[in-house]
């Protein structure tokens, strides 16, 4: 860690396609205790003409190598995640994984005891914790006026019938870890780990190699809880579908900030995070459809945190701890799509 604790903690960001140069980049940047010292990536003409002053390196060894890096982000595809955590761990850095934190359980298990063995930080990039619609939401259960809450529906749909040639749709389980950790996520830190689930996988579109569309339902022992996430679907107009006793809260479209940033919009500038299409809640007792805005989004929230946690000591914003149950909660997905029933989940 750095040597005072006013000095910004040296961050390498490791990967330089889309997570790398949309999310990554630009929030480390605008962290005040975070300074974006290299980045490992084979397209550094890319890079600095994004970032000048940036250093690129070729080798991800030559992270590993430097003694002036405290923290690496890891922005690389889902295979290398675990191997590349455990390396650096084990190099005495403190680790940001991009999701899903690795391919599967017994991984994941590793990268935790190691990381508290060696007493560093590691952390899974679950932004969006802080998506303008989620936090609206956290804000409506806070309210308490949809009463208890009995069914919750959470998508995450899009239209993209064209197959493309990149390892996210190459090999692995498709969209359930590319996904689900988001749609997992939410729900542990809403309601806590479900009693089981039943999920269902399929491969829609034409030359499709990995599932595209999968279909969950998590069991609690008052409420069920269904997550969909699909890419034939040229109308996603369910985000978010909440009842309780006393109302419902309805909401379409998704957060802002990704798009935001692709079209170059400085993190943070008016307007970030803004949700343009705010949930409506809808009165059990006489039908009457309100609109419910809550806060603008903000993914600066993680990274802050994480600076916070390494000057601090504290816990981060995602612990280790967190991204294992949610890593716990899609294994058993994928042993309940893989066998066709509900597979519990150990409490």
């Amino acid at each position: 860690m750095p040597a005072s604790s006013d000095a910004p903690v040296n961050v390498a960001l490791v990967g330089y396609g889309n997570a790398g140069k949309t999310f990554h980049a630009p929030l480390i940047t605008a962290c005040p205790g975070l300074r974006l010292h290299s980045v490992v990536t084979t397209r550094p003409d890319a890079l600095h003409a994004d970032r000048p002053d940036v250093r690129a390196l070729p080798e991800f060894a030559d992270v590993l190598a430097d003694a002036d890096i405290d923290l690496v982000v890891l922005a690389t595809p889902d295979a290398l995640h675990a191997p590349q955590a455990e390396a650096a761990l084990n190099a005495g850095k403190a680790v940001v994984v991009d999701k899903p934190f690795a391919l599967n359980l017994v991984d994941a298990r590793r990268l935790v005891e190691l990381s508290e063995a060696r007493g560093l930080l590691l952390s899974v990039f679950q932004n969006r914790r802080r998506d303008a619609d989620f936090l609206a939401l956290q804000a409506e259960l806070a309210s308490g006026r949809l009463g208890d809450i009995v069914t919750v529906e959470s998508r995450y749909d899009r239209h993209r019938p064209l197959v493309r040639d990149r390892w996210r749709e190459n090999d692995g389980d498709g969209v359930w870890l590319d996904l689900g950790p988001h749609l997992v996520d939410q729900m542990l830190v809403l309601f806590g780990r479900p009693l089981a689930i039943a999920c269902d996988m399929a491969v829609q579109r034409p030359g499709g190699r990995t599932p595209d569309w999968v279909h969950a339902v998590l069991r609690y022992a008052d409420k069920r809880v269904v997550l969909n996430a699909a890419m034939l679907c040229a109308a996603p107009d369910v985000r978010f579908a909440v009842h309780g006793t006393h109302g419902s809260w309805l909401k379409s479209g998704l957060d802002v900030q990704e798009d935001q940033s692709k079209a170059g919009l400085a993190v943070g500038a008016p307007g970030w995070g803004v949700d343009p299409k705010p949930g409506t809640f809808v009165d059990g007792e006489t039908g009457e459809r309100s609109p419910a805005p809550g806060p603008a989004g903000d993914y600066r929230a993680y990274y802050s945190g994480i600076a916070a946690a390494l000057r601090d000591g504290g816990p981060p914003p995602v612990t280790a701890r967190q991204a294992l149950s949610v890593m716990e909660v899609l294994d058993a997905g994928l042993r309940s799509a893989a066998a066709r029933r509900e597979v519990p989940i150990d409490q």
